[in-house]
C-alpha cells in the first residue's frame, strides 16, 4: 500500500523541494522505528547534557557538541515526521 505524501520540504533552506513522495507501508514502520531510535539518542543525550551542566568542572566545548547533535537530531525526527503526513491534495 502506498500513501501519497505532501511536497518535500527542505528544512535547511525552508524551501519545498518540489517533488511528490510516497511511502509505502514497509517504509512507514521503517521510518517510524528510525524516529524512535533517534528520540531515545536525543533523550540520552538531554541526560549527558544535564549531569555534565550540574559539574562545574565540565568541558564546555563537549557540551556545545552534544547540543549540537541534539538540534541535528530534532532536524531529522521533524524531516522524517513529514514524510509520513499524507497529501490531502490528492
Amino acid at each position: 500500500m502506498h500513501i501519497p505524501l505532501k511536497l518535500g520540504v527542505n528544512f535547511r533552506a525552508g524551501k519545498p523541494c518540489g517533488k511528490r513522495t510516497t511511502v509505502s507501508g514497509e517504509d512507514v514502520k521503517s521510518i517510524q522505528r528510525r524516529i524512535i531510535e533517534l528520540q531515545s539518542e536525543h533523550r540520552d543525550l538531554d541526560e549527558v547534557v544535564v549531569a555534565l551542566s550540574q559539574n562545574s568542572n565540565a568541558d564546555q566545548l563537549l557540551v556545545k557538541r552534544i547540543k549540537k547533535r541534539k538540534l541535528q537530531l530534532k532536524d531529522e525526527i521533524t524531516r522524517l515526521k513529514s514524510r509520513m503526513i499524507p497529501d490531502l491534495d490528492a
